[in-house]
């Protein structure tokens, strides 16, 4: 299948900092593609990779698992420590639990980790019905555009293949137990209104990870989709701050261009 216009994956050649953004469950780059951008034109090599399954159509996504998406973002970490001294990993939603296990596996690896609402588990009766439910409903209503900009919408799913929502749930259950092996600085954005993921979520990471370095910072005016929300701004900001304090080179002269 054809990749969804927008859809399509993002990459920017910068310096020697390097920054792995992970879209979310159901989702597409184009969430983070501003994201992306803001931090391509201050000089940061970026990878911004489209998940298996995703971007395309729902019933592609039923064929793909947890093990697929990691395998994406694993890749696209490793490409980037081939040519960068300093990677940094992020992520909304699901790719926050993503860019968590990416820090928990990789170590010195990564510099510095930074979530955007990221989620921790998958709740409610749900959650118990998945196992079964699955193999006699192919989907559920979708979860994209949780946004409360107008205007702003999120390209994605406007369903919720259930065989990836078991896999997804799986997935959740594994990072929750590797999170006390995060160690990096962390700088961790949530939305008290979310209706997606709920703020639980966050709390959860928090009090798991083993990290010294750790920022909370709330986005009072977005829901889950923060980076396409009234607060990206924000985001960008304090995410290039963030890195920019632990990679002293981000914004020097020959290394980082623009300003």
């Amino acid at each position: 299948m054809p990749v969804l216009p927008g859809a399509e994956p993002y990459r920017h050649d910068g310096g020697e900092v390097g920054v792995l953004l992970c879209h979310g469950f159901t989702g597409s780059p184009q969430s983070l593609r501003p994201w992306a951008e803001y931090l391509a034109e201050r000089g940061l090599t970026v990878s911004l990779p489209l998940l298996p399954g995703h971007g395309t159509r729902w019933e592609d996504m039923q064929l793909t698992g947890w093990q697929d998406w990691y395998a994406e973002v694993d890749r696209e970490l490793r490409t980037l420590r081939d040519s960068c001294a300093q990677v940094f990993v992020a992520g909304l939603s699901m790719g926050g639990a993503l860019a968590l296990r990416l820090a928990a596996r990789h170590g010195d690896a990564v510099s510095g980790v930074v979530v955007v609402n990221p989620a921790n588990k998958v709740h409610g009766l749900a959650a118990y019905a998945l196992p079964v439910v699955r193999h006699l409903v192919p989907s559920t209503k979708g979860i994209a555009s949780d946004i409360a900009k107008e205007g702003s919408t999120e390209l994605g799913y406007d369903r919720v293949p259930l065989h990836a929502a078991h896999s997804l749930r799986n997935f959740f259950r594994l990072v929750d137990g590797e999170l006390p092996q995060v160690t990096q600085p962390l700088l961790l954005l949530h939305s008290p209104q979310d209706h997606v993921v709920p703020p639980a979520d966050s709390a959860r990471v928090l009090s798991r990870v083993s990290s010294a370095d750790v920022r909370e910072i709330l986005l009072e005016q977005s829901y889950h989709v923060a980076t396409l929300d009234h607060d990206a701004d924000r985001i960008f900001e304090e995410s290039l701050a963030f890195i920019g304090r632990l990679a002293p080179s981000v914004g020097k002269e020959g290394t980082a261009a623009g300003g």
